[in-house]
């Protein structure tokens, strides 16, 4: 590291520092009961719970409207009460994944922030309710835990129900979790197989003069779920689940006349289905297999004068047992706040990112 490197790095933690020494005061003068103080065990833990430089700590405070003095291993909150006893349970939580092996950084934090505040019944803290820990996936590669309660019950939904139909704006994870999901379940020997599927359609551009053989041509269309897979999994175990055909990537035209049995299957990017397509793919499922259905109904590529087959789907399986359909939001979105808002301004303006 260069001086000029370590006398910024020892600049900002002095700031830091002197930021801390005026927080027990500030506390003081704005009020308020006894504080709420957190104590932990392990003080490695306590560290990475912190953050560097206390970021995750700021995020906190940002967030909650809560100041925090740390004092070796306890953490002293102040501010209002239902704030409070949500920050104690974001840092609950968070102290206990990183126990588990997790690693926590700011949007772990903004994600267990999103989800203790959907269990806070307002600002009455007499009725306040412990939320329950987020849903978790444990795959070779990593422990992936759900950001938002919408994510905790896609979850849910993916171990309980055989078909389940994830559909929302991009950034809420969808895909990701799906394939997390399969991934894991291969892993723990609950399936044979990993099938990933997506209809070839450009999102806009004109792709089939791509020279190269079959898998060359089709690779562009499936690429973001080999990004996912190896996300989760060691590229060599990728590698040799593609080489046996435990793992599959293919698009959906190489679905029909099959039986899926003994598999997890995830149709992806379902909004470019056409009804008879949807229902091809949706019949192919075999014994023992779960199929997740993904899609973004706002964002449909089809040429003009085709319908999308997704929410039509939807509404023709509803209520059939072992059918499930999560629905998310932006407010769900996870990739980045900026994501969230780039949604939200497009639904804000009628008939945009494609045909509804």
């Amino acid at each position: 590291m260069t001086n000029k490197a370590s006398g910024r790095k020892a600049s900002l933690a002095r700031g830091r520092e002197s930021q801390a020494a005026r927080r027990p005061a500030t506390a003081q003068a704005n009020g308020g009961g006894e504080p709420i103080v957190v104590y932990f065990e392990d003080m490695r833990l306590v560290r990475d719970l912190l953050g560097d430089y206390d970021a995750n700590l700021a995020v906190l405070e940002d967030r909650l409207g809560v100041e925090a003095v740390v004092n070796g291993n306890a953490v002293a909150l102040r501010g209002p009460d239902v704030a409070c006893a949500t920050a104690k349970q974001v840092l609950e939580q968070l102290y206990a994944r990183l126990a588990q092996g997790e690693m926590i950084g700011v949007g772990e934090v903004v994600g267990a922030i999103r989800h203790v505040r959907a269990y806070v019944p307002g600002d009455d803290a007499s009725s306040y309710a412990e939320a329950p820990a987020a849903q978790q996936i444990r795959t070779r590669k990593r422990l992936i835990t759900a950001r938002t309660p919408a994510q905790s019950a896609y979850l849910d939904s993916l171990k309980r129900n055989d078909l389940v139909f994830a559909t929302g704006p991009a950034g809420t994870g969808k895909t990701y979790l799906a394939v997390a999901f399969a991934a894991a379940c291969l892993e723990s020997g609950k399936c044979d197989r990993l099938i990933l599927s997506r209809p070839a359609v450009e999102a806009g551009e004109r792709l089939g003069f791509l020279p190269g053989d079959m898998r060359e041509k089709v690779d562009p269309y499936l690429r973001p779920l080999y990004d996912a897979l190896y996300d989760v999994l060691p590229p060599e175990r990728v590698e040799r689940g593609l080489a046996a055909g435990v793992i599959e990537i293919a698009p959906l035209a190489f679905m029909r006349g099959r039986t899926l049995s003994h598999a997890i299957v995830i149709l992806d990017e379902a909004q470019n289905c056409t009804p008879v397509q949807i229902k091809m793919a949706l019949t192919r499922l075999g014994d023992e297999s779960k199929m997740i259905v993904t899609g973004d109904p706002t964002q449909v590529d089809l040429p003009t004068g085709k319908d999308s087959g997704l929410l039509e789907a939807i509404n023709i399986l509803q209520g059939i047992e072992e059918i499930d359909h999560i629905a998310f939001t932006k407010a769900d979105v996870v990739r980045r706040e900026l994501v969230g808002r780039i949604v939200e301004a497009y639904e804000s303006v009628p008939h945009r990112g494609g045909r509804p």
